[in-house]
């Protein structure tokens, strides 16, 4: 287990959903992007939700944070198993993890922190939420974000959106983030093929008319990326 992460809950909800990977979902040497096991992610998770009563229309979530660890990647892997459940709470916000299995031994953990709005779309307590608060075992999760400064010398590139990155809340969907990291990722001919810790904090929410740039830049440790409107960042990612 990557270090930071909990394991699944002796007590509370989990709930456990399987995906066929399509051509769609691979990059051409077959390795499941990050973007297609973020989609994944959040189509088991609204799985979840709706089985539950805390998905839509009464209850919105939208993510802060989230961190990816690939130990052991998705190559030749058709189908995934993923399991999630909530791993901690917040007065508005709940930890959601997941972990992932590919039929061809890839291995996925996921932690990520999420928003709770009401029917009206405004930041709303989370108040008898049963099971799931059963499964967080009294963890507490944090919101706060620490969004670096972009150093002078980071390279700067155009992120054009199109309308298909918008989905039903009006907003760039958190998945279509990832395509931006992978696209960058490859430019730099990054080694996805062995073990990656990925991190994407969220922001502000992008819309279609934001005129966004990608900035990039290494430690010598890995790539960071930040999402730049009018030269404020939005989002920020880190690979290592």
């Amino acid at each position: 287990m990557p270090e930071g992460f909990v394991g699944v809950p002796e007590t509370g909800r989990t709930f456990t959903a399987r995906r066929r990977v399509r051509l769609a979902d691979m990059d051409h040497t077959g390795r499941v992007r990050l973007d297609a096991l973020a989609r994944f992610l959040q189509d088991t998770a609204i799985e979840d939700v709706q089985e539950t009563g805390w998905g839509l229309p009464d209850h919105l979530w939208f993510i802060r944070r989230i961190r990816l660890a690939v130990t052991a990647p998705f190559v030749g892997d058709r189908t995934i198993e993923l399991t999630t459940w909530c791993s901690g709470l917040a007065a508005i916000a709940a930890g959601r993890r997941w972990s992932l299995e590919g039929d061809a031994g890839g291995r996925l953990e996921v932690d990520s922190v999420w928003i709770h709005l009401g029917a009206d779309a405004r930041p709303a307590r989370l108040e008898q939420f049963g099971v799931y608060a059963d499964a967080a075992q009294g963890r507490h999760v944090s919101t706060k974000l620490d969004l670096p400064a972009v150093p002078e010398a980071a390279g700067r590139h155009a992120w054009p959106l199109r309308s298909t990155d918008i989905d039903l809340h009006g907003h760039v969907n958190n998945a279509v983030y990832w395509q931006a990291v992978e696209h960058r990722l490859a430019l730099a001919d990054a080694d996805l093929h062995r073990p990656v810790d990925a991190r994407l904090d969220y922001g502000d929410p992008l819309s279609l008319d934001d005129r966004v740039e990608l900035a990039q830049w290494s430690d010598g440790d890995g790539i960071s990326l930040a999402f730049l409107v009018n030269g404020r960042t939005t989002a920020f990612a880190a690979v290592r």
